[in-house]
């Protein structure tokens, strides 16, 4: 296991959840007093897991038929793209 490529992922990830919609999802369920919070813990989880592994099949899907350089350079526009589409609607 490469644990630089572990660490960034898991930093990346991390960061980009945290205060995100689907972090407030799961605050708004836990404040329900009648449910469980291990409950709540284990779905938001699995949700979590589950879309990480569509992205890992995607990825490696994709990875097949276009270069590694191209995916970089889609993925640094469609960043700039969102980030310039947010100022523009703020």
């Amino acid at each position: 296991m490469d644990w630089k490529i572990l660490a960034a992922v898991f930093v990346s990830v991390f960061v980009a959840e945290m205060g995100d919609k689907t972090q407030l999802a799961t605050m708004l369920f836990a404040s329900d007093k009648e449910v469980s919070k291990l409950t709540i813990f284990c779905g938001a989880s699995l949700a979590l897991v589950a879309t990480s592994a569509i992205g890992v099949l995607f990825g490696s899907a994709v990875s097949e038929y276009v270069s590694e350089k191209h995916l970089h350079y889609a993925a640094g526009a469609g960043f700039i793209i969102i980030g310039v589409w947010t100022l523009w609607k703020a």
